[in-house]
């Protein structure tokens, strides 16, 4: 099995996509037909939350920037804020998510919502 840092960016959705879509498994047909548009969000935001810390890794936090002859300095990089923003939205969107399961089910997925794991897998 590849690491997280061998696969593709497709892969990585799609390795997301399988794993939510087993917690949501259990769902009657209706229920299943509202979480599919989320499911798909929220792999695609996973796989490109993972492709933007490694591009925050590589390049920094900051970058300079120079506006005309005389203007420049030093800014939070563009990838920092789409990071900021697409977290925030991907963590939405799990909560959109998780309300949908039934009780049971929401309480053992927030145990483990993959959260956790996703941040230690900045360290792969």
């Amino acid at each position: 099995m590849k690491s997280k840092n061998e696969l593709t960016k497709d892969e990585l959705e799609k390795r997301e996509k399988r794993k939510l879509a087993g917690i949501y498994r259990k769902l009657d047909k209706d229920a299943k037909k509202s979480v599919e548009s989320l499911i798909e969000e929220a792999a695609f935001m996973a796989a490109s939350l993972y492709e933007l810390r490694g591009i925050i890794n590589r390049k920094g936090y900051t970058e300079e920037y120079q506006n005309g002859a005389n203007q420049r300095g030093v800014k939070k990089c563009s990838e920092v804020e789409i990071y900021n923003t697409m977290v925030k939205n991907y963590m939405s969107t799990i909560k959109q998510l998780t309300d949908l399961l039934p009780k049971e089910a929401a309480k053992e997925v927030e145990k483990n919502d993959g959260f956790e794991a996703f941040v230690i897998g900045r360290k792969d």
